[in-house]
């Protein structure tokens, strides 16, 4: 079996090969080489003969040549071209004439770190074993994990540091006493995957670096950077925004790569009237199977927990079928699931697995994204567009981690902007890679680093903090001491509170808070992973059913205040989705423009928002087939984010040429002068019981539901007659209204532009909120097209939405007029209810309206 019969076979096979949209094939590349430097210290160029490196590919011979010179570099070349030894080069061959010298390597995570130095260990083994008598160099992994017994010794004995970002954080800034002689001879350090480094982890990432300057500074050491990427659009400054130094860019790949074939796969139409497609899970397990039976190694990329434990699942079920002797044992290792979430040691377990073929499929979320040595992986399968270009070259470059052919299929979802991409793969092809945002002056941020700053070392009072002017820096410290968190004396602010600052501060969440997830069984509990807190109320809500390892968990319950949710084992055939209501206030608008096309004007605001959201109730959806199976009340607590915001206000004239074309959907329904007798009417004769569930009134009327939808109707008496009133209760009222839903024309647009909008940030679809408002007091009660970034004070999406609006709005009108559905479907504005209507012609009609398009 081989990866050319599987691709001839997708070739020959038209139930494929007709729903491969793009297929682009990456000719081999032969490597571009150059010697050895002859300024590499003699022991160092000795032992990388000896492992077989008799030259450099050319951009490792670049960065030494650079690092020579005393530059900071960013080397942003392609998966698996040796971007590590360009640090370990120079790092090595300063320790070997420096024997003082000390360097820092930052991974973003614990596994990052594990693999890295599997390969120190054998340069630096060769090294050590070197005859010339000289001592060796020591290195040591300082994280979580590492054992205590073992952390002074590696403190005061290693000349290189592993660690992440997090140990950084917490276990060595604020102990930095007993790390003098470390800080005092830093040389290098190194961040690796630093395009990782981006929203809010980068924000607090960019802060802890000037944690980490200051204290470097404070012991008379200036450190230089060497920072490695994948393919970002704006490496350099992205390099700056971090570290606060100039850098230059290495990005020219002179490392050798067999064929690449990259797969545009867009899932056949089952539903032509409403334009659904076959699932991407489907589709994904169908591609997954074949790569199987042709033996190809391959690891398919989920975009959801969710995702990657139903292929997952699927996939085992498939495998311990066929051949009939596979036992379902056998097939569980073959296949195997990979997240956040899992612990360290099914973690270290899978990727050793990978590594000797063991495992023969592994479905992953973006936690594999990263460089780790999983093996010799011919195919990669994308389970559904990643959100970026960039995410989705990362991804694609897992396989063909060598000289030999490889291949990946991205497979469209239903998403629109999945859908203008299997549409136009010109655009993706032809596209550079986006550009990775952060903010480490968000104030949320900066105010908890300063915190830790002053922890660590006094401030004085006309010390700037990184790029922060020591005036606005003042300003901060000066709240902090009004908290009785400082003490001002003598030109300077101490720390005085009794808390150790950097433990409340988490760098992966605008907030610290995790909730432990414990498996009661058998009178015994177990920790079977953890959710951030914000994730928690719509995640593990009590109810919810929670996959792990292709596992159902059911939750009992949930202690938010304990951070602890207690979880058993399920047989139920159902998963779980909360339903959540959200409502916006204004902070304060910061600025508004007219957004000018084609002679129409349309304003265009951005500010700071307040956004209340709260999980109200969850549904209960069936497998196979999908559909509803009930939807049941939930009483959470409240959440409040205060964020930044952009929006589009439709006027009032706009909104008025709408009506007279029947193509505006959210104006009140007036339901006339008797509608409180006839509401009245209609409960007495249901007794005041719910017609569904029969649950009698108790503390607040029930609702009254017209069975066919008042806006079907040109006349109210018609509507409200008595065979067409329902009385309901509220949970039965929200199901009987899902199914009815009529998608207004600003409902379809917010969806459209929500999809479409990760395509020009470098962000996932889940950093970002919309919402559309048809009488917002954000616009003194006008309708209003709502997006915000889901991070507490915003990292600058929404910022950039506001510069890039036209763009959107050309996005989403071609993508409605390019959709072959009749009303609405979710590869445009989403669908109606069950027997409602989807509003693609009103969205049409708004974005016409905006961009000055003549309507009809």
């Amino acid at each position: 079996m081989s990866i050319s019969r599987l691709l001839e076979h997708w070739k020959s096979d038209p139930t494929v090969s007709e729903n491969i949209v793009a297929w682009r094939t990456t000719p081999a590349r032969q490597p571009r080489h150059a010697p050895i430097p002859a300024g590499v210290h003699p022991r160092l160029a000795s032992a990388l003969r000896q492992m077989g490196l008799v030259e450099l590919y050319s951009h490792q011979a670049e960065a030494w040549e650079r690092l020579q010179r005393g530059e900071n570099v960013i080397v942003s070349t392609g998966t698996a071209s040796g971007k590590t030894l360009c640090y370990n080069l120079a790092v090595i061959d300063n320790l070997l004439r420096n024997q003082e010298a000390r360097a820092l390597y930052l991974f973003p995570t614990k596994a990052l770190s594990q693999d890295q130095a599997s390969t120190l260990r054998l340069l630096l083994g060769s090294l050590n074993e070197d005859s010339s008598g000289q001592a060796g160099m020591s290195w040591g992994i300082y994280d979580g994990d590492t054992p205590t017994n073992t952390r002074k010794q590696i403190r005061n004995q290693a000349s290189i540091l592993l660690s992440n970002p997090d140990m950084l954080h917490t276990g060595i800034l604020p102990h930095h006493t007993n790390w003098a002689d470390f800080f005092s001879n830093l040389s290098f350090v190194i961040l690796d995957e630093v395009h990782i480094y981006r929203g809010v982890f980068g924000s607090h990432v960019a802060n802890v670096l000037r944690r980490l300057k200051r204290i470097a500074q404070h012991y008379g050491a200036r450190p230089r950077f060497i920072l490695t990427s994948a393919t970002i659009g704006n490496a350099v400054d992205l390099a700056q925004r971090l570290v606060e130094e100039p850098f230059n860019l290495i990005s020219e790949d002179g490392s050798a790569r067999g064929a690449q074939h990259f797969l545009f796969y867009n899932p056949p139409i089952v539903n032509s009237e409403l334009g659904l497609r076959s699932s991407v899970i489907q589709e994904s397990i169908r591609l997954g199977s074949d790569l199987l039976a042709y033996d190809v190694q391959a690891i398919i990329f989920g975009r959801s927990r969710r995702t990657v434990e139903l292929i997952l699942a699927f996939l085992q079920q498939s495998m311990a079928g066929e051949p009939a002797s596979q036992t379902s044992h056998e097939a569980e290792s073959l296949v195997r699931g990979y997240r956040s979430g899992y612990l360290p040691g099914q973690r270290r377990s899978i990727e050793r697995g990978l590594k000797t073929g063991a495992v023969r499929a592994v479905i992953a979320t973006n936690a594999l994204e990263l460089g780790i040595d999983i093996g010799r992986m011919n195919a990669a399968v994308l389970a559904g567009y990643p959100g970026s270009i960039a995410a989705t070259l990362q991804q694609a470059g897992r396989a063909g981690r060598n000289d030999e052919e490889s291949v990946a299929v991205l497979i469209a979802s239903s998403d629109p902007l999945d859908q203008y991409l299997a549409r136009h793969p010109d655009y993706f092809f032809g596209r550079s890679p986006e550009k990775a945002l952060l903010n480490p002056d968000n104030l949320l941020i900066l105010l908890n680093h300063l915190r830790c700053a002053a922890f660590e070392l006094p401030f004085h009072l006309k010390e700037g903090f990184g790029r922060v002017e020591a005036q606005d820096a003042q300003e901060i410290l000066d709240v902090l001491t009004q908290g009785n968190q400082l003490h001002f004396s003598k030109d300077h602010y101490y720390w005085m509170a009794d808390q150790y600052p950097a433990q409340a501060v988490s760098l992966r969440s605008a907030s610290p808070q995790t909730v432990q997830l414990l498996l009661d069984q058998a009178g015994r509990q177990a920790t079977i992973g953890t959710v951030d807190y914000l994730s928690a109320h719509w995640m593990v809500h009590p109810g919810a059913i929670y996959l792990h390892e292709a596992t159902p968990y059911q939750v009992e319950t949930l202690d938010l205040e304990e951070g602890i949710a207690h979880l058993c084992q399920s047989s139920y055939d159902y998963y779980t989705e909360a339903q959540q209501q959200t409502q916006i206030t204004l902070a304060e608008k910061l600025y508004e423009r007219l957004l000018q096309c084609e002679g129409a004007e349309t304003p265009i605001g951005y500010g700071e928002i307040i956004v209340h959201s709260q999980v109200t109730g969850y549904k209960k959806m069936r497998w196979e087939p999908r559909e509803l199976i009930e939807t049941c009340p939930l009483d959470m607590p409240a959440t409040e984010l205060q964020t930044s915001a952009c929006w589009i206000t439709l006027g009032e004239e706009l909104v008025e040429r709408l009506r007279q074309q029947n193509a505006w959907k959210n104006d009140p329904n007036e339901y006339g002068s008797q509608w409180k007798a006839l509401r009245l009417q209609a409960r007495a004769r249901d007794r005041y019981r719910c017609r569904i569930c029969g649950m009698p009134e108790s503390g607040r009327e029930h609702d009254v539901h017209h069975i066919s939808p008042f806006r079907n109707f040109s006349d109210p008496q018609l509507a409200n007659r008595l065979d067409n009133l329902l009385t309901l209760c509220p949970a039965c009222h929200r199901r009987a209204e899902n199914a009815v839903r009529v998608r207004s024309g600003m409902g379809g647009m917010a969806y459209l532009i929500g999809h479409l909008a990760p395509l020009y940030l470098m962000c996932d679809a889940r950093d970002i909120g919309v919402l559309s408002d048809p009488q917002s007091t954000l616009a003194e009660g006008q309708p209003v097209i709502l997006i915000y970034d889901q991070v507490p004070a915003g990292i600058g999406l929404s910022n950039q939405v506001y510069e890039i609006y036209p763009e959107l709005l050309s996005a989403a009108r071609e993508t409605i007029l390019a959709c072959a559905c009749q009303d609405g479907c979710p590869s445009c504005v989403g669908p109606g209810g069950e027997n409602g209507k989807g509003g693609k012609a009103e969205t049409l009609a708004i974005l016409d309206g905006i961009m000055g398009i003549k309507l009809p």
